[in-house]
């Protein structure tokens, strides 16, 4: 008998919901044990309700696996939730109302007081936040979401100069991947030879949830950071594999030899903890002048490693660089079970 925790995955035929699954094969602390998806694939097996978008093979214990109605009654009590914010508001608080431990990675609930946003190694801290919950003190279910796939890579790369420098301002112009859209994603004859100038709410997205992963713990709420932020979104014909220009202004001087020891030497909580998907280095300079690339460098630290490059003197703030980051690994499903990880370390899932 296997002594892995069930989980069950909300949005199951989804490109996250997908990665959940590829994710989670081989995991050794989590299994598969319960899918859930929109009315039109309920009762069907796996294989038939899902048009499979990965490079791997679906695996068969999962693809022969009947699709469940999207309510809590006969859920594990893990969740992995991949679902559009509108659907997630309304199913996320009943899934915690339940009982259940909702890992999201949707947008829906991330910036509600009580909820942690969480990246685990640069606000572990955070999750003490689920204790207030009202669903907690009322069944023990609780909710904790991942950030938005450009928002993590960005974040990632800012946490090291934060905490050796400060930071005063920060300026993101983003390259972001197809897939970040979801299947069928951005019509051929709008992506191909284009470039989109608009995504909704991304950019909003990326300003609010930097400052709150950023920010500090001040008894049982969080205070978001307060350095001055902003944030240009594009969508352009790349797979995967997020690409933001980065320029910051610090607290404190730095020499760019600094800053790469900062990068190249970050660790954190999942480091010391050995969580099965944490990277073992988070964040990687390089060197080379043409590099961080998504063709070349997105599968570092199978997904879960951002890459920072380009670090050079900036005419108007004081430094600009370049970072990469996988959207639907580290930007999306790998940034849930990496919490999911850490609320198991924690003693959260019990």
């Amino acid at each position: 008998m296997s002594t892995k925790i069930p989980v069950g995955i909300l949005g199951a035929t989804g490109v996250v919901g997908q990665r959940f699954i590829q994710m989670l094969e081989r995991h050794p602390w989590f299994e598969v044990a319960w899918l859930a998806a929109s009315d039109r694939s309920e009762g069907k097996s796996y294989a038939e309700a899902a048009r499979w978008r990965l490079k791997t093979p679906i695996p068969a214990a999962v693809a022969a696996m009947r699709v469940s109605p999207a309510i809590p009654d006969g859920a594990p009590r893990v969740i992995f939730a991949a679902l559009d914010a509108g659907i997630a508001a309304e199913l996320e608080p009943r899934f915690a109302d339940a009982g259940c431990a909702v890992v999201s990675n949707s947008s829906a609930l991330r910036m509600q007081q009580d909820v942690p946003l969480v990246i685990p190694e640069v606000n572990a801290d955070h999750i003490k936040l689920i204790d207030g919950q009202s669903w907690r003190k009322k069944s023990g279910g609780y909710v904790v979401t991942n950030p938005n796939c450009s928002a993590i890579g960005l974040v990632l790369a800012l946490a090291p100069l934060q905490q050796r420098f400060g930071l005063e301002t920060v300026m993101a112009v983003t390259m972001q991947a197809v897939s970040g859209a979801g299947y069928p994603g951005v019509a051929s004859l709008d992506i191909l030879g284009n470039v989109i100038p608009y995504i909704a709410k991304e950019e909003e997205k990326m300003e609010e949830e930097t400052r709150k992963l950023l920010g500090q713990m001040n008894g049982t709420k969080v205070v978001s950071a307060t350095f001055a932020m902003s944030a240009q979104c594009n969508r352009v014909a790349v797979e995967d594999g997020h690409t933001e220009s980065v320029s910051t202004r610090l607290k404190r001087k730095a020499k760019p030899e600094e800053m790469i020891a900062a990068w190249n030497s970050f660790r954190a909580e999942p480091q010391e903890l050995q969580l099965p998907s944490a990277p073992k280095n988070p964040v990687v300079y390089f060197g080379a002048p043409d590099r961080p690339q998504p063709r070349f460098d997105i599968d570092l630290g199978a997904g879960m490693t951002t890459a920072v490059g380009r670090l050079r003197p900036c005419g108007v703030l004081d430094w600009k660089f370049t970072v990469l980051s996988h959207n639907t690994i580290r930007g999306a499903a790998g940034a849930a079970v990496l919490n999911a990880e850490l609320l198991k370390a924690k003693g959260y899932l019990g």
